[in-house]
């Protein structure tokens, strides 16, 4: 009930305070006003009449502030006890907070956040899909349901993927999952496994670098991973010879794409891109964030431009930074970093690093290599949402990435 208003009766048998603020075993039910009588007969016919009791109601979501709209009220005895801004009250609930980050953090990400933090015109987090990406989904989901149904697997043969690990690296058990739903056959593919030649980058059609901390980011956020390979002349060969065959494909997410970035010289059409540095908070940042799929080449992404969805995202040194490395004015963004209100932002904590112009996310112009700092590994079900307006039981929009790759192989 966010930014609503609320207007709550104390129970005229019990103090006001002692009943505002008991800490017992309880839970808050909200139910249509149609559906009140209902309810409350389920749980007398369950025997907790005693223990169930109407306390209130919130008012319509479109009314206005002056009208009650992002305003509290206590009432007992038909008298209001009590009332304030939704606003006032977030901003004194998150006083404490504000005030340790200003210590730990930047202080001027912290005061943005306070500043935030609890706005009657914020709408909160959303979801726009393009037309594109609702046909998509309903094309696939239509598919499943049939392949279901005559229990069958969709897709035929398999093309295989390697899911890179290296010391310090997780996500890839959800990323190999999410590459098998779209109809590949993912690989566990150490980094040791590539320099003793148990496995050959030359049997893949894709290669995938998931998030985590490589060797700790003692070197630097993905550095350490890139260095690996560059420094170890067949392996760079044979990661030289990957990135230029044109039937292969790469995404790298996270600590992935912070190696990807370090690998960019030698991945043809990548030359631009950034390295990714310490974020502007200077914290590391785990949260679900809002992001807009922006138009671009990028395989992964093609359907999707102008879709705003929420996002994972966890990382310390996610902010672009074109000073240390690559052009900001020939790099390719696929996706970018966008307020409540759908507008691209460098404004924190919308923008969890501050990288200009919310980019999150490059593409070669080829769009057979994508790096992205968020995680949508961690959401292409709905269910791994901390918060969706979407069915739990169904396969997220994120999902499409995996599609997409998987109808550009053929």
């Amino acid at each position: 009930a966010k930014n609503w208003a609320s207007q709550v009766s104390a129970r005229r048998e019990e103090l006001t305070l002692k009943a505002l603020f008991a800490e017992e075993l309880g839970v808050v039910i909200q139910v249509p006003t149609a559906g009140r009588d209902a309810v409350m007969r389920t749980l007398r016919e369950h025997g907790l009449s005693r223990h169930s009791h109407y306390i209130g109601k919130t008012r319509p979501a479109d009314a206005e502030l002056d009208h009650g709209k992002g305003r509290i009220a206590i009432w007992r005895d038909a008298r209001e006890v009590f009332a304030a801004s939704l606003h006032d009250l977030q901003q004194v609930w998150d006083s404490v907070s504000w005030k340790i980050a200003r210590e730990r953090d930047n202080p001027a990400c912290a005061d943005a956040e306070h500043q935030a933090a609890g706005q009657p015109d914020d709408p909160g987090l959303g979801v726009h899909l393009s037309d594109d990406l609702k046909q998509n989904m309903a094309l696939a989901q239509q598919q499943r349901a049939q392949a279901a149904s005559k229990n069958i697997v969709i897709g035929g043969a398999r093309p295989r993927v390697a899911i890179l690990r290296e010391q310090g690296v997780n996500s890839h058990v959800e990323m190999a999952y999410a590459f098998t739903e779209a109809g590949f056959e993912a690989f566990d593919v150490h980094m040791t496994d590539l320099q003793t030649g148990r496995a050959r980058l030359a049997d893949f059609a894709g290669l995938v670098a998931c998030g985590g901390f490589s060797y700790g980011d003692t070197l630097g956020a993905g550095i350490g991973w890139a260095r690996s390979i560059t420094f170890n002349a067949p392996l760079a060969e044979q990661f030289g010879a990957f990135f230029a065959r044109g039937d292969t494909f790469g995404l790298g997410v996270c600590n992935g794409c912070q190696m990807f970035a370090e690998l960019a010289d030698i991945i043809p059409g990548a030359q631009a891109w950034p390295r990714f540095t310490t974020n502007v908070s200077e914290r590391f940042e785990a949260r679900l964030s809002l992001v807009e799929v922006v138009e671009s080449p990028s395989l992964f992404l093609a359907g999707m431009a102008g879709s705003r969805l929420p996002i994972a995202v966890a990382h310390g040194e996610g902010f672009a930074n074109f000073s240390a490395r690559g052009d900001a004015a020939r790099a390719i963004a696929a996706m970018r970093y966008v307020d409540h209100h759908g507008q691209p932002t460098e404004q924190y904590p919308f923008n969890p690093n501050g990288s200009p112009g919310g980019l999150t996310a490059v593409t070669t112009a080829d769009g057979r290599f994508t790096a992205m700092m968020p995680h949508p590994e961690r959401v292409f079900r709905n269910i791994q949402f901390s918060w969706t307006p979407l069915p739990q039981d169904e396969l997220s929009p994120w999902m499409q990435i995996w599609r997409n790759a998987r109808k550009w192989v053929g």
